[in-house]
């Protein structure tokens, strides 16, 4: 039995979820049960892989644990963001030497979400905006944007070259030297999202909140215990990301990091003109890690995600979040000077899972354990197709798309701790001090 010694525990600041009316989550697990398949975490890997077992096996008895409740989780504190297209995160361009496969499992899982948004009336301010991929430098643009457009050229994909004046008045800053437009992102409010799908689960689908699973084993029958209850079932698929290490799989593979956001107040009409009157758009920086992914939403807000660093412990100081605001602050007002007094209303800390070369964390990794973790920062589509496509295989079947996601290949080891630590931070270090002209 292995004991699940670190849990997730998030800040209650999420300002997606701040926007949001209260919400009443499920009861956790109070008695002793068993199903056909038990889906261990509720963000969008777990969520879609519960949603395709139900499709596959509705008569099936199907269970889901959650350690938090919907939208609080790390599912819930994204940008908001389902990239349809090959994304770099750091200076690696390595998803583009894959970008069929990239978008062929992306737009399914796009495709999987707009089917549930639709047939069940979510709320969760769903646009297909598009995106705006920026560089801050012309060494950005070339080094980054460059190569992304004549992929996109390769891939016979739609997409706009915009220049400085151009960006600029889409997007009512004059901060970027250029940007590439693509119209297949869809954005939206991520926490929302996620207590929608959760919400909406079938019949067949029982979902467990705030029942962190706290031991588990994976033999012949699978048997996890909660605070008050436990179930058995003959076979599990884990999404639970960067914490999948916990459960005693992908251990010395997975790398975790903490994102930090924040969201303005809501722009007054006269502050919506300073800014242009221009439409809500979302952009992703040519270097996540130096520069700044933002967004302007449908309610007039403006969202900066920026300062990312390695924090294996999954812990954040509310000390630290305040020194984070500061900065986010100071950002924003140096890319907007036309709204100053605008302040940041809500900051907040989230976690994303990374792995060494890119490759998730998909697959059979016990008889009768699945798993759908690290989906490299780009959780929305990538998350919701890994589940799926770990249910298939699951239970059995098919999937066209199954040769994709195994293609991606699997996380390579990285170092063992304390030479771990010093190493990401020093290639950390190093990448931001590289690409210091994308701040």
């Amino acid at each position: 039995m292995t004991r699940i010694s670190l849990l997730p525990k998030d800040d209650r600041t999420n300002g997606w979820s701040a926007l949001l009316p209260p919400r009443q989550p499920r009861p956790p697990l109070s008695k002793d049960i068993t199903a056909d398949v038990v889906v261990i975490g509720a963000g969008y890997a777990g969520l879609g892989a519960a949603r395709r077992l139900a499709e596959l096996r509705p008569h099936a008895k199907i269970v889901v644990f959650d350690a938090q409740q919907l939208g609080e989780g790390a599912s819930g504190r994204n940008s908001g963001f389902a990239i349809d297209l090959p994304h770099n995160v750091g200076s690696s361009l390595e998803e583009l030497a894959k970008g069929r496969a990239y978008l062929r499992l992306a737009r399914a899982g796009i495709a999987s979400l707009r089917e549930s948004v639709q047939r069940h009336g979510i709320a969760c301010d769903w646009s297909e905006d598009g995106k705006y991929h920026t560089a801050s430098s012309e060494r950005g643009a070339e080094q980054v944007l460059r190569p992304t457009v004549e992929e996109l050229k390769r891939l016979g994909e739609p997409y706009e070259w915009l220049d400085a004046g151009e960006t600029a008045r889409r997007l009512g800053t004059r901060h970027f030297a250029a940007s590439v437009y693509t119209p297949g992102t869809v954005l939206l409010n991520p926490a929302a999202l996620n207590r929608g799908l959760g919400d909406t689960l079938p019949e067949n689908v029982t979902l467990y909140e705030n029942c962190p699973v706290l031991e588990a084993d994976f033999g012949p029958t699978i048997t996890l215990r909660t605070a008050h209850g436990s179930v058995r079932a003959p076979k599990a698929i884990l999404a639970v990301n960067g914490l999948a290490m916990r459960f005693g799989f992908w251990r010395g593979r997975l790398l975790n990091f903490a994102a930090h956001a924040s969201l303005t107040r809501r722009l007054t009409p006269a502050e919506q003109a300073a800014f242009g009157n221009i439409a809500p758009w979302g952009l992703t920086p040519a270097n996540a890690f130096a520069g700044i992914t933002m967004r302007y939403t449908n309610d007039r807000r403006i969202l900066i995600r920026q300062n990312i660093h390695f924090c294996p412990g999954l812990r954040q100081s509310d000390e630290r979040r305040l020194k984070i605001r500061a900065e986010h602050q100071r950002l924003f007002d140096e890319r907007f000077p036309m709204l100053r007094g605008v302040t940041m209303e809500h900051s907040w800390t989230g976690y994303i899972c990374l792995s060494r070369n890119g490759a998730p964390g998909f697959g059979q990794v016990a008889p009768n354990v699945w798993s759908a973790v690290c989906q490299n920062a780009v959780g929305v589509a990538k998350g919701t197709i890994s589940g799926r496509l770990a249910a298939a295989m699951a239970l059995g079947e098919d999937d066209p798309l199954i040769p994709d996601m195994i293609g991606l290949g699997t996380p390579t080891p990285v170092p063992p701790r304390p030479f771990l630590d010093i190493g990401v931070r020093a290639r950390f270090a190093y990448e931001i001090f590289k690409n210091r002209h994308e701040a």
